[in-house]
């Protein structure tokens, strides 16, 4: 694994299928010494019969070429089948498993908060970036990226002013549909909020995902959570937390897995976030919070059950002209990157 742990910054310009190929020559290295031998890339894999697959690769290549061409142009630079690095894509449609977490403080007002902390394959650390893409006729934004997987499904902020955070969703229901990970990239070219929901309520969706949504010169905040067969938004109007399992009232039908980190970190975060006070006015203190041993919100434990660690947290101050952002990759520190009213570091 990498000696500096530390995240780092690319960008990243040029047709979809180039912006794909940097993508993949970005994370080519770990993923063939870290992922493509890991127990979840060999459990996605195992799918690869999988008569909804097919499926997915036509809807995508139909409904979004531009998506389809940054999975061609990944696979290439991963230097690995295409299939395979689509199959990685789908994997959250496919395996309720699939190693993915988080947990995100949502803080309504004149002035909307949203805090994000990124968890994910700890053998990643020091392997992701923030990575400032501009697609040749499409919507810049700069997005947190792993190695091998497309952006859209992590957190993000585009040249519309619109913020995007995710939370994985380990669904039962899954079927036949549009990739999560490929509905989270294309929402990062909508123009809106409402765009944004629209394409979520509209499209067909293989799997599940929760997403907060913000934007510039919007007061809104809206928590989204959608399955294969259903999609509710909800604009906020009060603080909440949000770890990674349905929670909306709308939900509460549809089948999932919930594991004991994601139910632990649910609660912890709602007991903070109903104290008020400081918690409120500094969300980082909720997501750097390790008070429920062994199944903490802020993860760094080697033996965490789901095989997940925080590997960044980022803070969005939503105002009416701009969004200032900051990105931590260590706890209790000075940000690691600093965005004030661009896409771009300042510090």
């Amino acid at each position: 694994m990498s000696t500096d742990t530390r995240l780092g910054f690319i960008e990243i310009a040029g047709r979809p299928r180039e912006i794909g190929l940097q993508l993949g020559r970005f994370g080519r290295d770990i993923v063939h010494r870290h992922l493509v031998h890991g127990h979840a890339w060999a459990s996605v894999l195992a799918f690869r019969a999988d008569p909804r697959v097919a499926a997915m690769r036509r809807m995508v290549e139909a409904r979004f070429p531009t998506c389809w061409a940054e999975l061609q142009g990944l696979a290439l630079g991963l230097d690995l089948p295409f299939n395979d690095v689509f199959l990685w894509n789908c994997r959250g449609d496919l395996w309720a498993f699939a190693p993915d977490g988080c947990t995100t403080v949502q803080i309504p007002g004149a002035e909307p908060l949203l805090a994000h902390n990124e968890d994910g394959d700890p053998g990643f650390r020091g392997y992701c970036a923030l990575a400032h893409i501009r697609p040749e006729g499409g919507t810049a934004f700069t997005s947190f990226v792993y190695p091998a997987s497309i952006p859209g499904h992590t957190f993000a902020v585009t040249a519309a002013g619109l913020v995007q955070t995710v939370n994985n969703i380990r669904s039962r229901g899954v079927g036949t549909g549009l990739p999560r990970m490929v509905l989270g990239r294309a929402l990062l070219d909508c123009p809106s909020i409402d765009a944004a929901i629209h394409l979520l309520e509209t499209s067909e969706r293989a799997g599940a995902f929760h997403m907060t949504l913000g934007q510039r010169g919007d007061p809104r905040l809206v928590s989204v959570e959608f399955t294969h067969g259903q999609c509710s938004a909800i604009t906020l109007d009060r603080p909440q937390c949000h770890s990674n399992h349905l929670v909306h009232a709308r939900m509460a039908g549809e089948r999932q897995v919930i594991t004991g980190s994601s139910g632990a970190r649910q609660q912890r975060g709602d007991r903070l976030v109903a104290e008020g006070g400081e918690t409120l006015r500094d969300p980082r203190t909720i997501l750097w919070d390790k008070a429920v041993s062994p199944l903490p919100i802020y993860r760094a434990q080697p033996d965490d059950p789901d095989h997940e660690n925080t590997l960044a947290t980022a803070v969005f101050h939503v105002g009416t002209n701009s969004i200032r952002w900051q990105v931590y990759d260590r706890p209790e520190e000075t940000p690691r990157f600093v965005m004030d009213g661009d896409l771009k570091p300042v510090s």
